[in-house]
C-alpha cells in the first residue's frame, strides 16, 4: 500500500503519472483535508469545491497560480488577513494577471475579456479552425503517423487563439517561432518563477493596441484596443495587453492537453472511433466526459481571508486552499462510477474542469469547439488511429510522460499511427 502521507504532492514526481489514487486517498479521509508538507488545505469533494469557488469575497485568488510558493512574506495571523493580502499581493507571481484579481478589480478586467469572446466572434473563429485543422493535418497525413502534441495540438491551439485575438495572418509565423520562448501560466513549483514570463506576448500586443488606438481599422484588434471598462473609462494599454496575453497563454496550454488526452483515449479504443465517425452528434459529450475524466487543470488555489468552514472542516484565516478540480470531477457523490470513462454519461457537462464561479474559464466555449472541430477533422482524415507501440509500448504496458507540474495535467508527447482515410476499404 502506498504511503500517500509521505508523498509531497507539490515537490515529488511520484504522482505525476497517475495522481488519481492520491485524490481518492484524500477524499476517502475527508473531502477537505490538510496535507502535511506545505500546510495546504486540499479540497477534493465536488460540493466543497463549489463552496470555495462561489465565495470570492471569502477566498482570495491572489495565489491562484502558484499556491504556497512563495506565499506572502509575512505571517498571516488573526481572524481576518484581508489587509495583509492587499498590502503584499503585488509581490506574488502573476499578480498582474486577471486570474489573480479579486472583485471589484476582477469584474472590471473580466468585462474587457468578455467583449472579445462574443458569440459572433467565436463563430467567426470556428471558420478559421475548420480551415486551419485541415492545413495542419496536411503537413503529416502522408507519413502515416505523427507526434500529435507538437505536430497538431500545439500549433493548432496557438494559431486559433491568435486568430481569435485578431493577430494579423502575416504575423502568425512570428508567433509560431516565438511561442516556445514563453512559459505560459503553468508553474513547476520553482520558487524562482519569473514574475511575468510573457514578455513576447506583452511586446506584441502592446504594439498592436497602441497602433490601433492611433489608427483604428475596424478589425478585432481595433475592438480590443477600443474596449472600455463598464463605467466607460479607458483602460491603460498594459491592462488590455495583460487580458490578451492571459487568454493567449492559458487558452493554448489547456487546449493542447485536452486534445492530446482525447486522441490518446481514442487510440486505444477503435470501436469508439468508429462510433464517433458514424454518429458525430456524440462528439460533444465525448469531449465533456474527457474534460471530466482527464481534465487539463489539476486544480486552482485560493487564500482564506477570514476563518471559516467548508464541508464542516475549519479553515483558519490565511490558509492556502487548493481546489482539486480533477478530484472533484471523480467524486462518487456526484458522478456514478467516476473512474470509468463513459462517453454517454448524462451529467458529464457538470464537471468543473474549467473551474466555477466568477473565475470560471471564459475560454470554455472556445476549448469545447476546438475539441469538437479537431476530432471531426481527425476522424474525417484518418482511419485506424492507434498509439505507436515503438514510442509508448504495447497495450496494457503503455509508457507516457506528463508535464511535471502541480497545476497542469497532460501528455508531453503522443506518438500516433494511422491510415489516411480512403486508402483502405471499410470493413
Amino acid at each position: 500500500m502506498t504511503d500517500f502521507d509521505a508523498i509531497d504532492f507539490f515537490r515529488d514526481d511520484a504522482l505525476v503519472g497517475d495522481p488519481y489514487p492520491y485524490y481518492d486517498f484524500l477524499r476517502g479521509a475527508c473531502p477537505v483535508r490538510r496535507e502535511g508538507h506545505h500546510d495546504v488545505m486540499m479540497v477534493t469533494g465536488y460540493e466543497e469545491a463549489l463552496a470555495v469557488y462561489h465565495d470570492p469575497g471569502l477566498f482570495s485568488s491572489c495565489n491562484s497560480v502558484t499556491g504556497p510558493f512563495p506565499g506572502l512574506p509575512v505571517p498571516l495571523e488573526g481572524d481576518d488577513v484581508s489587509d495583509l493580502i492587499e498590502q503584499y499581493r503585488d509581490g506574488l507571481p502573476m499578480s498582474d494577471q486577471v486570474i489573480t484579481f479579486d472583485p471589484p478589480k476582477h469584474t472590471d478586467h473580466r468585462g474587457l475579456l468578455m467583449k472579445l469572446l462574443t458569440p459572433a466572434r467565436l463563430k467567426e473563429n470556428e471558420a478559421f479552425m475548420l480551415e486551419y485543422a485541415d492545413r495542419q493535418i496536411d503537413e503529416f497525413i502522408g507519413k502515416g503517423g505523427c507526434e500529435f502534441v507538437s505536430e497538431y495540438a500545439a500549433p493548432f491551439a496557438m494559431l486559433v487563439i491568435a486568430d481569435l485575438l485578431g493577430v494579423p495572418r502575416e504575423d502568425h509565423e512570428l508567433f509560431r517561432r516565438n511561442l516556445n520562448r514563453t512559459t505560459g501560466l503553468g508553474s513547476t513549483g520553482d520558487d524562482t518563477l519569473a514574475h511575468s514570463p510573457l514578455e513576447f506576448l506583452y511586446q506584441q500586443f502592446s504594439m498592436y493596441v497602441e497602433d490601433r488606438r492611433r489608427e483604428p481599422r475596424g478589425d478585432v484588434l481595433s475592438g480590443l484596443a477600443g474596449a472600455t471598462f463598464k463605467d466607460g473609462s479607458i483602460p491603460e494599454v498594459i491592462d488590455v495587453v495583460r487580458v490578451a496575453a492571459n487568454v493567449f497563454a492559458a487558452g493554448q496550454e489547456t487546449t493542447v492537453r485536452l486534445l492530446a488526452a482525447a486522441v490518446q483515449y481514442l487510440g486505444d479504443h477503435p470501436d469508439l472511433q468508429d462510433r464517433l465517425r458514424a454518429e458525430r452528434a456524440r462528439i460533444p459529450n465525448f469531449v465533456e466526459e474527457m474534460l471530466r475524466y482527464e481534465g487539463p487543470v489539476k486544480g486552482d488555489f485560493r487564500l482564506a481571508r477570514r476563518a471559516t468552514t467548508v464541508g464542516g472542516v475549519g479553515i483558519p484565516a490565511g490558509t492556502t486552499v487548493m481546489v482539486l478540480n480533477a478530484a472533484a470531477n471523480r467524486d462518487p457523490r456526484k458522478f456514478d462510477r467516476p473512474d470509468t470513462f463513459d462517453p454517454e454519461r448524462e451529467n458529464a457537462r457538470h464537471h468543473i474542469a474549467f473551474g466555477h464561479g466568477v473565475h470560471v474559464c471564459p475560454g470554455a466555449p472556445l476549448a469545447r469547439t476546438e475539441g469538437r472541430v479537431s476530432l471531426e477533422k481527425l476522424l474525417d482524415r484518418m482511419d485506424r488511429i492507434g498509439i505507436s507501440e515503438a514510442a509508448h509500448g504495447p497495450p496494457g504496458e503503455r509508457r507516457y510522460s506528463y508535464v511535471p507540474t502541480y497545476i497542469l495535467r497532460g501528455l508531453t508527447r503522443l506518438h500516433i499511427e494511422f491510415t489516411a482515410a480512403g486508402s483502405w476499404g471499410r470493413q
